[in-house]
């Protein structure tokens, strides 16, 4: 069996010999909202963040804050 002339990297025999495939992301449906999101990802809707079911974030006072600066 030929051998190589110079000595080849652990990581360039791994990345040849490896099986793992590149894969779609997983998407689900959040039972409160309806939307589709990415899994354990939170997601926004109609100006409210959700993670797990649940409202995390409001944008609404935010928004009312920064309007109070004007005055």
């Amino acid at each position: 069996m030929p051998n190589p002339k110079r000595r080849h990297s652990q990581q360039r025999g791994a990345k040849r010999r490896t099986h793992y495939k590149a894969v779609a992301a997983t998407w689900s449906t959040d039972s409160v909202t309806g939307e589709s999101h990415l899994r354990h990802r939170a997601h926004w809707v109609e100006g409210k963040l959700y993670y797990k079911g649940r409202v995390v974030m409001d944008k609404a006072p935010a928004e009312a804050a920064e309007g109070d600066k004007n005055l």
